[in-house]
């Protein structure tokens, strides 16, 4: 007969504590996440009822969701024009009739991402080190840099663009303005994380060697972070492509306000071709923005 040590049959007692522990925390993790789910779809009227007719004449009561599916292949069906092989340009024609002036807010609408995005990227990039708290000069500037990039990102980009456009009149202006202050909040704390994610021994060999807090920032932070930025920012610039299409709808210019008209006039076939140009657009954005990335990405590594 083997006798174990008190050591083992500790470490073996102590291993099935922990082992019935983490089952236990499981246990109630998931049932607090459940809980969570099922309060989360109550209020937001997933277990709601209505009446509705059924083809027979009677009226019936059934789930919103249930009642409501049938009305969204209905809205959809609006929306796809009818293409007939044997007169596809024609039809084609028809459903793209406003291509040219779309065209035309599409370029205004990728204008409006692009100068938003500088913007984000130079406030955000900057900030980021104060908000960083192992880069911050102070523990007071790390807080007051934290909720000011909290507070500008917290308020949506539609309520910017109705600011700015009270502000600066209807335009794509106020368009530029909105997103770019979003983003700047967005990627502010996106380039801090990846700031406080940083090895800090090249940082303090240029401290010790005298350089001054920007010049630790410069030579020891920057190199570092220049990949992350690089992704964080290209990503922006897609999310904002989208947003742009869709301010213009509260006057800030590019393919919102096409949108807007559409759904006023109830034009369901111009909905779905302008939705196709926003997904082609941003599809070919999303490709060239990955081929870009790597290649800078590539570069860079090389430098360093």
């Amino acid at each position: 007969m083997t006798v174990q040590s008190p050591a083992i049959s500790n470490f073996h007692a102590d291993y099935s504590q922990a082992r019935r522990n983490a089952q236990r925390v499981q246990v109630i993790s998931t049932l607090l996440f459940v809980v969570a789910v099922v309060f989360s779809a109550y209020v937001g009227g997933f277990f709601g009822f209505t009446d509705v007719s059924l083809p027979g004449g009677e009226r019936v009561s059934m789930l919103k969701i249930w009642a409501g599916l049938p009305r969204l292949g209905e809205y959809l069906e609006k929306t796809v024009p009818r293409l007939r092989f044997a007169t596809l340009g024609a039809d084609l024609s028809e459903w793209f009739w406003r291509w040219k002036i779309w065209l035309n807010l599409l370029f205004e609408t990728i204008l409006i991402a692009y100068a938003a995005t500088v913007l984000g990227v130079f406030g955000g990039f900057v900030l980021s080190f104060f908000a960083a708290r192992n880069l911050s000069p102070g523990k007071l500037v790390s807080a007051i840099a934290r909720r000011y990039l909290e507070i500008i990102r917290t308020v949506p980009e539609l309520v910017w663009a109705l600011i700015f456009v009270f502000c600066f009149g209807i335009g794509p202006l106020a368009g530029v303005l909105a997103i770019g202050l979003h983003a700047t909040g967005s990627l502010g704390k996106l380039y801090s994380e990846a700031n406080e994610n940083i090895d800090m021994r090249p940082i303090e060999g240029i401290r010790a060697s005298g350089g001054n807090w920007f010049q630790q920032m410069r030579y020891g932070a920057v190199p570092q972070v220049i990949p992350n930025v690089i992704s964080y920012t290209l990503l922006r610039f897609e999310i904002n492509v989208r947003s742009s299409s869709i301010i213009g709808y509260v006057g800030a210019g590019g393919l919102g306000q096409e949108i807007r008209t559409a759904m006023s006039l109830q034009e369901y076939t111009d909905l779905s071709s302008l939705f196709v140009i926003i997904l082609v657009t941003v599809t070919i954005i999303d490709f060239a923005s990955e081929k870009l990335r790597h290649r800078i990405i590539g570069l860079s590594e090389s430098w360093a």
